[in-house]
């Protein structure tokens, strides 16, 4: 009698209280590149449900504000109290709206996620 094509199936034995144990992973092993994909996918996730705080906000504007004084004395030519001022005004701003902005982003991806679950 010819061999059967089919792949043999991994078997399963029943308990007594009527639960199914598997053996363990019978698969094949992931490649590193499958696993740095899952990883970046997992720290992705972790990084996007964990809610804005002010500290990361103030952060990213402190480096906004430098960036914008930089760019204010090139073009001012030198005329660094305007530079410094025009940055101070631009850090308070990014705080508060990168604060909030965040915020929205945050409540619409929990709410997406509620929804889809």
């Amino acid at each position: 009698m010819p061999p059967t094509k089919r792949k043999r199936r991994s078997k399963h034995r029943g308990t007594a209280a009527g639960t199914i144990e598997t053996r363990g992973r019978t698969g094949r092993r992931p490649t590193a590149e499958e696993k740095k994909k899952e990883d970046r996918a997992q720290a992705r996730e972790r990084r996007l449900s964990t809610p804005p705080t002010w500290i990361n906000s103030s952060k990213r504007a402190a480096i906004a504000a430098a960036l914008m004084f930089a760019f204010e004395l090139v073009v001012s030519k030198g005329q660094a109290l305007a530079a410094a001022a025009f940055a101070v005004l631009a850090f308070g701003l990014y705080v508060g709206l990168g604060y909030y902005m965040d915020l929205y982003l945050y409540r619409r991806r929990m709410r997406k996620k509620e929804t889809g679950k």
